[in-house]
Parts: structure tokens; C-alpha cells; sequence
């Protein structure tokens, strides 16, 4: 997903503007899990010298990280890693081929805020994590074909050898998780130019909590976290040519390939925390919801209500999935929203950096604006 920062009727820091970015990146991440979800585990992709074909090349490192080097190697020529948004997960990318676009002066230019990359930390999470827990439906689909060939034992598992596929899937992934995490700076300055005298005594001490403190509102977590529930049992079922879900079959792997319930990845969000949620400005990190009980609304999140096609709370255990709504909300919960937030409060800790006293002091008298 790209941005256009040329527009300058556009404000890049308007948090409408990274709201409906945020809001997109979703649907990619979404999608790309379910795409990923199709194939096996593949582990020797992940694995440093696994490949003799890559070392006869003179290059050490996995397959994985291969094709993220070929990749980003072509897209830095074409100057994709001179936009702001953009982080690359390969070190040592050559120069581009054309000149750079002369992008507005977004965020904090200073060397330190510049070279936050939360990439080695995506990358580790994401192989060692989340690809064997979005993949354990197909790797246990495979290992059955495999018996019923005779393979039983080690080779019944997780290697189905598309080992392309699964790469270039991965690598669409990584990107997408990447620009999430680290549009924490947008956020972040954002946040501190509405605001500049709430940050600066707490950045001058370094208190990281304080400043955590600042940009976290639980209630749109929440809210973030239900409407990825809401997306994902849109999204993530299997449906016929008709459009109609498909309900599990009695024959096959049965409950074995689907361990998931995913009502389990909508959160508990009381009357209280859902009028809070509405209460709330709109923010980067959700808009307000209206939080139900109900997923007989679901059809609106692709701009229209499904007819028969609606798949009702007690009723979600009996259809298929291509992907667990659970694993959705598991990656978002427990990595991409924490890394974001760490991103965040290590911005903001650089913000001052490379400002004078007097240029400090001006920011410090600025009063307060709305988004």
C-alpha cells in the first residue's frame, strides 16, 4: 500500500489521513495472512545456510532473507526507501537509479529519530511465531495426504515445497507489518505538534511510562481489536460460487484442522468501555465503533450487507475457515500494536534531539491544537 505525500492539500500528520491508513494496512495484512495461510509451514525457508544453491552464490543467509535482499534491491533503485513510510528489512541497498522526489519535511529529521527500524524484531516474531500459527491448518492438511501416500514420521510434516510462493507471500507481509509499526512516528509527531508542552517535560527526563501514558487509549484498542474480529469473519471465511458460506463437512480432518473457535478472537467489551469508545476522538489507531453482540453487520465492512450470507455468533463453529480470526488478533494484540507503541515512545524520546534551547522553549509555548 502506498502514499501519495505529494498532495499538498493532503496533511500527512492529520489523523484522519493516518487513521485511513492505518484503517487499509488492515485489509493488506488481512488478506496476506489468508494467502499465506494456504500453504505449509515450509521451515527451511527460515533457515540460515539450508539452501547449498544460495551458498554456491556467496550468500549465507536463508531463502527468506534472499528474497527480501533481490526484492528491496530492485525497489531501492526505483527510490521506494526514500519515501518516509518506508523501511527496509535489508541492509547495504544500493543508491537509486533516479533522483530522489523532494518529500515535505514530515517527521523529526535528526540522525536518531531517523534510524528507529523495528524490521530485525518483525522478522524474528514473524518466523518464529506467526507463520507456524497462521500455517497449522495447511501443515496438518498436508501431513494427512502424506499418510494416506505411506510418509509417516519427520516428513509428514510442514514441507510441501513451495518454497517460491511462500516467500513472495511472505515478503508482501513483512512490508505491510513493517509501514504499521513504524507509522508510530507519524503518530507520534502528530500527536506532539497538537501538544508540544504536554511531551517535553517528560522527554527531557526521559520517562518512558509517562510518555506511554500519553498515547494510549484502551478503549480504542479495544474498539481496534473488535473491528479486526468483525473484518477477519468477513474475510477470512470460505464461501462457494454462490457467496454463501461453506459449512464444515463431516468427513475429513474435521475439528483437527480448524482448533479454533473464532468467536474467541472478539474481545469482551462491556456497555461502559463501548460508550467510552464512542466518547473518543477520532484517532490513528481506530475510529469509534458501535460494539455489538451481533456479527449480522459484518457485510457493511466491505460497503455491503450480506443477504443469507451472514454468519451468526452461535453458528460460527459450524463453517469453514481459510484463516483463524484468533491469529488475527493474536499478531495485532500481542506484536504489531506493542512494536508500534514502542516506536512511538522511542520517537518521541528523539524529538528534541539536534533542537536548541530557544527552539525548545517556542515549542514549549505553543498552545494546544484539535485535530
Amino acid at each position: 500500500m502506498q502514499q501519495n505525500f505529494m498532495v499538498p492539500a493532503q496533511d500527512p500528520l492529520s489523523l484522519d489521513r493516518i487513521r485511513s491508513v492505518l484503517v487499509r494496512l488492515e485489509d493488506t495484512i488481512i488478506f496476506c495472512i489468508i494467502e499465506r495461510a494456504q500453504f505449509a509451514l515450509n521451515p527451511r525457508i527460515y533457515i540460515r545456510g539450508a539452501f547449498p544453491e544460495l551458498k554456491e552464490l556467496g550468500f549465507e543467509g536463508s531463502w527468506l532473507e534472499w528474497f527480501l535482499k533481490e526484492i528491496e534491491t530492485f525497489h531501492a533503485k526505483a527510490r521506494r526507501y526514500t519515501s518516509p513510510d518506508e523501511y527496509p528489512f535489508t541492509k547495504d541497498l544500493p543508491p537509486p537509479l533516479i533522483p530522489a522526489l523532494n518529500f515535505p519535511r514530515i517527521l523529526h529529521q535528526h540522525p536518531t529519530a531517523k534510524s528507529i527500524n523495528m524490521n530485525p524484531s518483525i522478522l524474528s516474531f514473524y518466523t518464529r511465531t506467526i507463520v507456524p500459527r497462521i500455517t497449522h491448518r495447511a501443515t496438518l492438511e498436508l501431513a494427512a495426504r502424506k499418510r494416506a501416500q505411506g510418509i509417516i514420521g519427520d516428513d509428514e510434516y510442514e514441507d510441501d515445497g513451495n518454497y517460491g510462493s511462500a516467500a513472495t507471500i511472505d515478503v508482501e507481509l513483512l512490508h505491510a507489518i513493517s509501514k504499521r509499526v513504524h507509522y508510530g512516528k507519524f503518530v507520534s509527531e502528530s500527536k506532539f505538534q497538537s501538544n508540544p508542552a504536554a511531551f517535553i517535560p517528560h522527554i527531557k527526563t526521559k520517562d518512558r511510562f509517562a510518555l506511554e501514558d500519553l498515547i494510549t487509549k484502551p478503549a480504542v484498542e479495544r474498539a481496534l481489536l473488535f473491528r479486526l474480529g468483525k473484518k477477519a469473519t468477513v474475510y477470512g471465511a470460505d464461501r462457494g460460487y454462490d457467496g454463501e458460506p461453506i459449512r464444515k463437512s463431516p468427513r475429513g480432518i474435521g475439528t483437527a484442522a480448524h482448533p479454533f473457535n473464532p468467536t474467541r478472537a472478539l474481545p469482551d467489551i462491556s456497555p461502559v468501555a463501548d460508550k467510552e469508545a464512542k466518547a473518543l476522538p477520532k484517532t490513528a489507531d481506530a475510529s469509534p465503533v458501535s460494539v455489538t453482540n451481533s456479527l449480522s453487520d459484518i457485510g457493511s465492512l466491505n460497503g455491503s450487507a450480506m443477504s443469507s450470507g451472514v454468519i451468526e455468533m452461535g453458528e460460527i463453529g459450524e463453517y469453514e475457515w481459510k484463516v483463524a480470526v484468533d491469529d488475527i488478533r493474536y499478531l495485532y494484540e500481542n506484536w504489531i500494536i506493542p512494536l508500534t507503541k514502542e516506536v512511538e515512545v522511542e520517537y518521541l524520546l528523539h524529538r528534541l534531539d539536534g533542537l536548541s534551547e530557544d527552539e525548545v522553549e517556542e515549542l514549549m509555548k505553543r498552545e494546544p491544537r484539535r485535530h
